[in-house]
């Protein structure tokens, strides 16, 4: 969030006294007793339970946001050209940078995801109450904004407390987290959740289409459907923790989808009130900062105040060495200060995630999945001291890496969960994609250098058990011809439909020589030679394929086509390669033609005689 906007422009008073008395009740609800909570957030009265929903998990580190309203009247339309944004009701007015951006993202994300429902109007709310929409649109022509948008250090001073966790690179501060964008990411949760918006290769929170993708895909995490209620909310509180920050959002969300409209960029009405603004009702600015602005972490070498009480005075805190002769005490008491490596007393100027020493497999083992299932078993890490000691409330970030397509439920690479009481941090679900081999899943302590704990995942091919013919009919075919039946089958894993099975088919010589055949039937490849094996080929969401169609040389007889999958399933099948049937011979019950006696008197001289004188 930009830490102090211009306060030339703040909005005209609104004069009507309805809106006067919303306004009032808005800011009645922020102001009374701002505290900081256990994790370092600002609460009200009313927040949802930090065991629920700590600081950490939030998209923003819980940064502050801009509190104003939307008008009470009806959207505005568009201004007149030539007439200062400034001095019209322009509240409904979307730059038009930043509203193309909403919109792709909320296309990408129904192809991608739906059935999280995604309205783009959900990411206005948000874009208006993280940045006044980019600070009015003040963005170039591919989306990235003039001048980087950074909130607040986020040292645990008023707000919580996020060490460094990208070396400054987002946000310029090498001590502490800062929220960056006009989505007001924080560096640890840009790591994971950061998309390429706009497609050039990069990922910036900077940038707007970048930003407002990686929020959808953000709010669409956990199966959430924001159809839902109950889900929508969900989704808000997990990208700022705060019931008073989930009114606003809502009351944006239901402004823009009563209508809005587009303006020229640059030309949005920047917002005035903020969470942390006393004007506002929130706390007074934690010192070192004036309206917001963010004071930069001391150079190294130099000592820094430390935490400061209400009022400034320096909290207390261990400032004797712990590995002294002596147990140091707090000051004023002389009682023992706190242990360091205990996690339940650690001291006021160290948060649990300073105290661990190492993190230990909690247990997760045998990791392995058939392609396209889900892990049964979910990866545990347990953070501890150096004494063995559990450490709750402690980011831990679960990253996946290696050759594969495999990702937590929700379809990302990184996740972050926090430990419980016991030290516990347990991963979401890994879902298996279709690549096999193996992989590794690699804890590590967000925000510290402790060595990372690998964990190695198992992907395995798709099996089937059986095989089967789905038609009975006999497959045959004249030499030189073409079998008018295609074969199908149906595969089954212990009895059931078995889906995504790879399937190799391939012409043998016999059903007790399995070398390709080299004559009968055949395949035609793509450049219409015969081919006699198939690889590749994968059955359909009920366990069915259809081979391609076969084909038959000159030469007749039976061959044998033979199918097998993983799995040890296999299948004969018979192929009848015939010439035509011969035409019937002429019949053998003609007439007898030996020559029958001559009834004429014979003319020959008789042989028997001869002829006298």
């Amino acid at each position: 969030m930009a830490a102090q906007f211009d306060r030339r422009l703040r909005k005209a008073a609104v004069t009507t006294t309805v809106a006067a008395v919303a306004v009032a009740a808005l800011s009645a609800s922020q102001a009374p007793h701002v505290t900081a909570d256990a994790n370092g957030r600002q609460t009200t009265a009313d927040n949802v339970p930090t065991a629920d929903t700590p600081a950490e998990q939030s998209a923003t580190g819980n940064s502050p946001y801009y509190t104003d309203l939307p008008p009470l009247n009806s959207p505005s339309p568009a201004p007149t050209i030539g007439t200062p944004a400034s001095r019209q009701p322009s509240e409904a007015g979307i730059p038009a940078t930043v509203l193309d951006a909403y919109k792709k993202a909320e296309s990408e994300l129904r192809r991608s995801k739906p059935g999280c429902n995604l309205p783009w109007q959900l990411l206005a709310a948000i874009g208006k109450v993280e940045s006044g929409q980019a600070r009015g649109g003040r963005v170039s022509a591919d989306g990235t904004t003039i001048g980087k948008i950074i909130g607040p250090q986020l040292d645990g001073n008023g707000f919580a407390l996020i060490k460094d966790t990208d070396n400054g690179a987002y946000d310029g501060n090498s001590a502490y987290d800062n929220a960056v964008g006009p989505m007001q990411f924080i560096p640890s949760t840009w790591a994971w959740a950061g998309r390429d918006g706009n497609g050039d290769g990069k990922k910036d929170p900077n940038n707007i289409y970048d930003a407002a993708l990686s929020a959808g895909h953000y709010l669409c995490r956990n199966g959430w459907d924001l159809s839902v209620q109950a889900d929508l909310e969900r989704a808000i509180l997990s990208y700022n923790n705060s019931q008073d920050y989930l009114r606003t959002v809502l009351s944006w969300l239901e402004h823009y989808r009563k209508g809005t409209h587009e303006i020229p960029d640059g030309t949005g009405t920047l917002p005035v009130g903020r969470s942390d603004d006393p004007a506002a009702g929130g706390p007074d600015p934690s010192p070192g900062r004036t309206g917001g602005a963010t004071t930069r972490p001391t150079t190294p070498g130099t000592p820094s105040p430390g935490p400061q009480k209400p009022g400034g005075s320096p909290a207390p805190g261990n400032t004797t060495d712990p590995t002294g002769p002596s147990a140091p005490t707090q000051p004023g008491t002389g009682s023992p200060s706190p242990d360091p490596t205990d996690p339940q007393t650690p001291p006021d100027n160290q948060t649990p995630t300073d105290t661990v020493h190492h993190l230990e497999n909690a247990g997760t083992t045998g990791l392995t999945a058939t392609a396209g299932d889900t892990f049964a078993k979910k990866i545990g890490t347990r953070a501890e001291t150096k004494a063995g000691h559990a450490v709750g409330k402690v980011r831990i970030r679960f990253t996946i890496l290696g050759d594969t397509d495999a990702t937590f439920t929700g379809g990302e690479k990184v996740a972050v969960a926090t430990t419980d009481a016991s030290g516990l941090a347990v991963a979401p679900a890994l879902v298996a994609g279709e690549k096999t081999g193996a992989f590794t899943v690699r804890a590590a302590v967000a925000g510290r250098t402790v060595p990372g704990l690998d964990y190695r995942a198992t992907v395995t091919e798709r099996v089937a058990d059986a095989l089967t013919r789905t038609g009975a009919t006999e497959l045959t075919c004249a030499p030189g011809g073409e079998f008018a039946d295609r074969v199908a089958v149906k595969a089954t894993h212990k009895g059931a439909a078995a889906d995504g099975v790879a399937v190799t088919a391939k012409l043998v010589r016999s059903a007790l020589d399995p070398a390709e055949n080299d004559k009968g039937p055949y395949f035609k490849g793509a450049d219409g030679k015969a081919v006699r094996t198939l690889t590749g080929l994968r059955t359909d969401a009920k366990g069915l394929l259809t081979l391609p169609k076969l084909y038959a040389d000159d030469t007749t007889g039976t061959f044998v086509l033979r199918l097998t999958t993983a799995g040890g399933a296999t299948l004969d099948v018979q192929l009848k390669v015939a010439g035509a049937e011969p035409s019937p011979s002429p019949s053998t019950d003609a007439p007898d033609a030996s020559p029958t006696p001559s009834t004429e008197p014979s003319t020959a001289p008789d042989a028997s005689t001869g002829t006298g004188a």
